[in-house]
């Protein structure tokens, strides 16, 4: 049986947004062993001109949230980037999460050829469901998980790449 847009979507986004939640509690806990304040992690940034730490959380969840919606059809939850701390991040990320979680498999059959026209300003890219998900979408959620890890990890936090990756069933 071929790969479904569900499976190669849906699992990607829980598995990373899962790594995420995991990787700012250990934030929290190397904040509070290291006696520094969590709200420099949120804040932190790897140069001048990137989101910090809680821009890159906030654009993985939009990114996950919206690539299902347009896939989906799905309405998806609106989130306003106004999170100040790790716990916030952590409940707009679990929020993400029940939201992606909840959109049926049924909700993305032959979703891979469904025009998909994104409008970021200028950038108005055009896109059949499949190269959406597999150039753009996905993509950019890992470009965001990734530089979120690297950002607590030149901060100190102590990760590698088993936290990147995430649990794996014995």
């Amino acid at each position: 049986m071929p790969l479904t847009m569900y499976q190669a979507s849906v699992p990607a986004f829980v598995r990373g947004l899962n790594v995420l939640s995991a990787l700012l509690e250990k934030a929290a806990r190397h904040a509070a062993d290291a006696g520094i304040d969590p709200a420099g992690l949120v804040g932190a940034r790897l140069a001048p001109d990137m989101y910090p730490l809680s821009g890159q959380i906030q654009r993985a969840s939009d990114t996950s949230k919206f690539a299902v919606q347009r896939l989906s059809l799905v309405d998806a939850p609106k989130f306003p980037d106004e999170e100040k701390t790790l716990e916030e991040l952590r409940q707009r990320i679990a929020g993400t999460l029940a939201y992606v979680q909840s959109v049926p498999a049924e909700k993305f059959e032959g979703t891979e050829t469904r025009p998909i026209v994104l409008n970021f300003g200028e950038f108005k890219p055009s896109f059949q469901g499949d190269a959406y998900l597999l150039s753009f979408a996905l993509p950019n959620f890992y470009f965001h998980v990734t530089t979120a890890y690297a950002i607590l990890r030149h901060a100190g936090v102590k990760i590698g790449k088993l936290d990147y990756l995430g649990p794996y069933p014995a």
